[in-house]
């Protein structure tokens, strides 16, 4: 049983295979390899339903002389498991007020808020607060280098209850003087989370000293804070240590602030109803501050109580702003001072503005804040900006800059929609009166996403009138490209229904400044881009067709000897994705039309042809040949066939079927796959398999004979050259099993529509079966022949797989009641296991299948097989 039969005997036995090929009921066999189908009653169950949880408790009573017993309590209430564990507490939020000390300063987020509130009300309420931009500061602007920090004593120092007025003061400037002389001590190699812990104790230090009436320890607390300022030797850490800061200045300033409100002033007061010990207190504090020597911690904690001057004159704030500002320009670092202007920005921003509307020359400081505040705040003011802009001198900074950067706003937010028409023409009255190019066209590339979002196809086709007239003399578009396209880029963004691009009369005269030709095709890219993203529907509008062949050919014809393969798809696909949206409906002149002019457009790109191919039987026998992959044209002859068969022209798919079996021998051992090198054995295995698929209904020519196509493709297999270390050969020839034993069913398992296979032709006639028995007796006998080149030692593991492989297919298709081929089936068995190269869980496998196969109707045959196939332990 561990020998392959005999050669001879073999053969004998070959003629029995598909005369008793197994007959095949495809209908039931189908119903029975169905998946079975469970009804299920939505009503009970939902994944997405509430769940109703039930606890139930066991309560045991004392062992002596009772029983236990069991009590349950059921809840109807929904349980959501996550808040469950959570206890309704967010991680996040936790996370975060863990591991950042600088958020523990919750206490002073009421203050902030109402901080906050307050200049919303002088600013508008679309203004971002200061309490959303610390945070990301905070966030982005971190160090991992060592910081130090100075420490102060603050132990406050015993009085005598009966202190004289003056004794007191004295006690006071004297703790201010040993501040700045030396009572602090400096702690080195903080890190970051250090550091902020420090500042912490310090905010802390700062309320505990306030609540306990020590004005002069929390005076002390702020000016040591702001000498910190002055330290810029970690750079990269600044602004957060700005920010932590200022929190502290913040809090100092809110509270000696609402110490002055101790005497019920309403919110709106004027200086006269404040009485006299009022503005007593709020002298001191700024006599108090003035005292200070050194000039950074002295503007600081000035600008922090800023506001305490409305409780002196209703111009002291006003008075202070310029002294204060000419301060800033005592700092000598110029970080220290961009950030202390920053400081006085945010106390009283808008006294600033007020201040700064009066000067004649603000153009500088309007252009900052529109290149810094949030886009909604300047959108919503857009009038007010504008007028400003014209009263600007345009000598310190040009006007057109500063219409560019309320463009820049206006592409991220909508201003009022009745002012959007008078904002367009203010500013384009400006920006066409540039005579430089480049000034112009930066300005114009702005804009013009504002007119592509407010206004129709006429306004865009002015603008784009406006700036051909501008860059086309002198080619001043040459040194402008960037901004053409930025602007093509802007128009096909708002404007994506391509019959209203096209109807633009501008839009295509302004593709033609793109005379630099690899410019000119990322142009044309970005619209097929656009094109095939939004076109939803096929069109055969002429005016979106000559305008995309255009397109079209400006990116095939940049095609040439050095361009790349990924260069190439992409222009390809682009083009395809262009015809597949092209449509006649039922004009099959126009669309044939539209095909031709494609193919004599497109010929450089085989993607393209290899589309018009599928998309246009006409072009086949034409154009595959011209194709340089061999797969290619074979993929297309097989699939030019099946379409000729669904549309029964039998005599045009005969002629792909040839065509595609002559070919076959060509096929070269290696192929390009993604510019790499690769056996074409795989391939061509997948190729025939499908081919194979097909023939099984293509019915035989009137004069060709039987099974003719199916004889030459064997012919044209057992010719081709097969590597010796491939198996491929024998693969196909199992695959031919498959589909002869196929053919002698009285009915085939599938059809082509309208097309007469040779189940219908030949009726199950005695010498059509006879015909495929001799290539069956044929085809065996190469298999077996092979089997037996394969009895080397270095080869009895692929003769183990090929033996059980070929073993399936008898099983599968062969009719094994018959006993000859029974006992074949046997050997084959055997064969697989003889020299230990079988995979046992496969052949145990197998084995069940036959047993449970053996229960089903009409197949109690196979468990007399079962038994004669043993399984053999590797040992």
């Amino acid at each position: 049983h561990y020998i392959l039969c005999d050669y001879l005997y073999v053969l004998t036995l070959c003629s029995c295979f598909l005369r008793h090929a197994r007959s095949r009921n495809y209908v039931s066999e189908s119903e029975v390899c169905k998946l079975e189908s469970v009804p299920l009653d939505f009503g009970d169950y939902h994944p997405l339903k509430p769940i109703t949880v039930t606890e139930s408790k066991t309560k045991k009573m004392n062992r002596k002389g009772s029983t236990s017993s069991t009590s349950s309590s059921s809840s109807s209430s929904v349980m959501d498991p996550l808040s469950s564990v959570l206890d309704g507490t967010d991680p996040l939020s936790l996370f975060a007020a863990a591991a950042d000390p600088v958020t523990t300063t919750a206490t002073m987020d009421s203050t902030r808020k109402k901080r906050d509130k307050d200049d919303s009300s002088a600013v508008g309420s679309d203004f971002e607060p200061w309490s959303s931009k610390r945070g990301e500061i905070l966030s982005r602007y971190t160090t991992t280098e060592k910081l130090s920090i100075v420490s102060g004593s603050f132990s406050r120092k015993a009085t005598t209850t009966g202190s004289a007025v003056s004794e007191k003061v004295r006690t006071r400037l004297e703790e201010l003087d040993d501040l700045e002389e030396g009572s602090q001590k400096e702690l080195l190699n903080l890190t970051q989370q250090d550091y902020m812990n420090r500042i912490e104790e310090l905010n802390q230090s700062l309320k505990d000293a306030w609540s306990s009436d020590q004005k002069v320890k929390a005076l002390k607390i702020v000016i040591q804070c702001s000498k910190l300022l002055s330290d810029t030797t970690v750079i990269q850490f600044y602004p957060s240590k700005f920010v932590l800061i200022t929190d502290i200045l913040d809090t100092f300033g809110k509270s000696v602030t609402i110490s002055g409100l101790l005497f019920f002033l309403p919110d709106n007061f004027s200086p006269e109803i404040v009485n006299d010990t009022a503005k007593e207190t709020c002298l001191n504090w700024f006599f108090k501050i003035a005292s200070i020597r050194e000039l950074i911690p002295r503007f600081y904690v000035e600008a922090a109580i800023l506001k305490c001057n409305k409780f002196l004159s209703k111009t002291g704030i006003s008075e202070c702003l310029p002294r204060l500002t000419s301060m800033i320009r005592g700092i000598g670092d110029p970080l220290v001072a961009v950030y202390a202007r920053a400081y006085l920005c945010r106390v009283l921003l808008t006294e600033m503005m007020e201040r700064c509307k009066k000067l004649g020359n603000n153009a500088l400081l309007l252009n900052s804040v529109m290149s810094a505040f949030r886009a909604e705040f300047i959108a919503a003011r857009s009038m007010d900006f504008i007028a400003m802009i014209k009263e600007c001198d345009e000598s310190g900074f040009p006007k057109h800059l500063l219409f560019r950067s309320l463009g820049l706003n206006l592409a991220l937010a909508d201003p009022p929609e009745n002012d959007r028409l008078q904002i367009l023409n203010e500013a384009w009255k400006v920006i066409t009166k540039l005579k430089n190019p480049q000034d112009y066209i930066n300005c114009a590339e702005v804009w013009v996403e504002y007119t592509c979002r407010h206004f129709t196809k006429r306004e865009v086709n002015t603008v784009l009138a406006d700036v051909i007239k501008h860059m086309t003399p002198d080619r001043a578009f040459e040194d402008a490209y960037p901004q053409l396209q930025s602007i093509i880029q802007k128009v096909i963004t708002y404007i994506y229904d391509f019959s209203l691009l096209f109807s633009v009369e501008k839009f295509l005269p302004f593709l033609d400044m793109f005379q630099k030709e690899s410019v000119r095709v990322e142009v044309c890219k970005c619209i097929m881009e656009s094109f095939i993203k939004h076109q939803q529907e096929s069109t055969k509008d002429p005016v979106i067709l000559n305008a995309l062949l255009h397109i079209c050919k400006t990116m095939h014809d940049s095609v040439n000897a050095l361009t790349l393969e990924d260069e190439k798809r992409m222009l390809a696909a682009l083009i395809n994705g262009f015809i597949k949206m092209v449509s006649f409906g039922r004009d099959f002149e126009q669309q044939l039309s539209f095909y031709v002019e494609a193919r004599s457009m497109f010929c450089n790109l085989e993607p393209v042809l290899v589309q018009l191919i599928h998309a246009c039987v006409a072009f086949c026998f034409i154009t595959i040949p011209s194709l340089s992959g061999i797969f290619t044209r074979l993929n297309l002859y097989l699939h030019s066939g099946q379409v000729a068969l669904a549309n029964q022209c039998l005599s045009q798919a005969d002629a792909f079927f040839k065509a595609a079996v002559s070919l076959v021998p060509e096929v070269p051992k290696m192929i390009s796959v993604d510019g790499k090198m690769r056996p074409s054995d795989a391939f061509l295995l997948e190729f025939l398999c499908n081919f194979f698929s097909t023939l099984l209904v293509v019915p035989d020519h009137p004069e060709q004979g039987v099974l003719f196509l199916v004889r030459g493709l064997l012919n044209v297999i057992q010719d081709y050259t097969w590597e010796d270390n491939n198996d491929d050969k024998v693969r196909i020839y199992t695959n031919v099993l498959h589909l002869l034993s196929a053919m002698t069913q009285e009915t085939y398992i599938y059809h082509v529509d309208k097309v007469d296979s040779n189940d219908t032709l030949y009726g199950g006639d005695s010498k059509f079966l006879a015909e495929i028995n001799k290539l069956c007796e044929t085809v065996i006998a190469q298999i077996l022949d092979h089997l037996k080149t394969l009895g080397k030692e270095e080869t009895l593991k692929r003769q183990s797989q090929l033996a059980l492989y070929f073993f399936n297919t008898i099983l599968a298709h062969g009719d094994l009641r018959n006993n000859k081929l029974n006992q074949l089936s046997v050997n084959l068995w055997n064969l697989a296991q003889k020299h230990g190269f079988a995979d046992t869980k496969t052949m145990v496998k197998t084995l069940e299948y036959i047993k449970r196969q053996s229960k089903q109707p009409g197949m109690s045959h196979l468990t007399d097989l079962a038994l004669r196939l043993p399984l053999q332990s590797r040992t």
